[in-house]
């Protein structure tokens, strides 16, 4: 990828934050030791460690701990939210102040789970330290949570699945009273990622084979994973301890720069005092992923540069949609249609606002993709 990209399109970048995964250092070590990087990011690292300090009320250092590559396992959730968070801030900060290419300039940003809370910092919503504070706040109650816990991803190979009727099936698992079961976040039209309690999942899985015959898949992910944007977490008070920080937190007065898409509604929401109202939702509902990526390509965003630490989710979902798209295009071209008119009409803003909001799907295999740590370290300053 060429230097002169990111400076190239500023103006329409937009910016996509990650989450929480299994793996979270990425190739932050490699940032620390680069000389041109390594006040910024050491400075990100230590402001994140002190406030994962105050809030554990263990000494936490994470400049060593990303030394040592060493990665921060469930038991240490706090510090894994800790050192996402930081690479974030500091990625953004080494792009504007080594690079000249300011996040506040681009068209839109979105994260996935924490990621939106980086985002916010990084668009002057509050500063850093008290944005962070919130989930290092209930980090050790949600890891708790995680113990009985498993992740299901719910698939149709064929149709479009029906989210309402995966949630009340749900609920209707949930009121047996063995747990709770719900839906975490929306993937793609077809694809749901589900936490549940015990053996919630099983009898989730069971009830979906009733319901939709062979038509939807349940697949077990073998990891454990903290269940936010769930209602999991109110069993711990998570929602409500959440709340009486968000009451206190310090706004800006500013506007946001650039737009924000929360993806507790899929939508650019963050505007209109509804900030706080929004950030007490994205504790206990679902992600809704797949509306944030039709909210990047009908924006008319050239690049979408990845933030974070080896990110992998939202990328990967870019990816299979391009590939899906390619191979539906492909089809219609065989069958006459002419797609290369239809794709020409989606790169006309006048005309694509006049089209439904879903021929924005077709720009997907044109948009641009930047990892940005992987850029940094390409083109840091001899």
């Amino acid at each position: 990828m060429h230097d002169g990209l990111l400076n190239a399109h500023a103006g329409s970048a937009a910016y996509a934050f990650r989450g929480y995964n299994v793996t979270n250092l990425g190739r932050t070590p490699e940032l620390l030791a680069c000389p041109p990087y390594r006040a910024i990011v050491e400075r990100c690292l230590r402001q994140a460690g002190e406030a994962c300090s105050e809030a554990t009320g263990q000494r936490v250092d994470l400049v060593n701990r990303v030394v040592r590559r060493e990665e921060a396992d469930l038991p240490h959730y706090a510090e894994a939210v800790a050192i996402v968070f930081a690479a974030e801030l500091a990625q953004i900060e080494l792009l504007r102040e080594a690079h000249g290419v300011d996040f506040r300039d681009g068209k839109l940003a979105l994260g996935y789970s924490l990621g939106e809370l980086a985002a916010l910092a990084c668009a002057g919503a509050a500063s850093p330290e008290t944005v962070l504070s919130i989930p290092l706040a209930m980090a050790a109650d949600c890891a708790s949570l995680a113990g009985g816990s498993e992740m299901g991803v719910v698939f149709s190979r064929g149709e479009a699945l029906d989210e309402n009727a995966v949630g009340l099936l749900c609920e209707e698992v949930t009121a047996d009273g063995a747990g709770t079961v719900a839906i975490s976040a929306v993937l793609s039209p077809n694809t749901l990622l589900v936490i549940g309690q015990g053996q919630t999942i099983a009898a989730l899985k069971g009830r979906l084979r009733d319901r939709f015959a062979r038509r939807v898949n349940l697949r077990l992910n073998d990891s454990s994973w903290p269940p936010l944007h769930t209602p999991i977490v109110r069993q711990k008070h998570v929602p409500d301890r959440a709340s009486l920080m968000i009451e206190r937190l310090k706004l800006c007065d500013t506007q946001l720069r650039p737009r924000i898409v929360s993806l507790v509604t899929g939508q650019t929401a963050y505007h209109d005092g509804r900030t706080r109202q929004l950030l007490r939702d994205w504790v206990d509902h679902p992600q809704r992923l797949w509306d944030g990526v039709r909210c990047v390509l009908s924006s008319g965003a050239g690049v979408l540069v990845h933030v974070g630490p080896e990110p992998n989710l939202i990328p990967a979902t870019f990816r299979r949609l391009a590939e899906n798209v390619r191979q539906q295009t492909s089809a219609w071209s065989l069958s006459g249609m002419g797609m290369r008119a239809i794709e020409r009409a989606t790169r006309r803003p006048w005309l694509g606002a006049m089209l439904p909001v879903s021929t924005s799907l077709l720009r997907a295999p044109n948009l641009k993709h930047v990892v940005l740590e992987d850029w940094l370290l390409e083109h840091a300053p001899g």
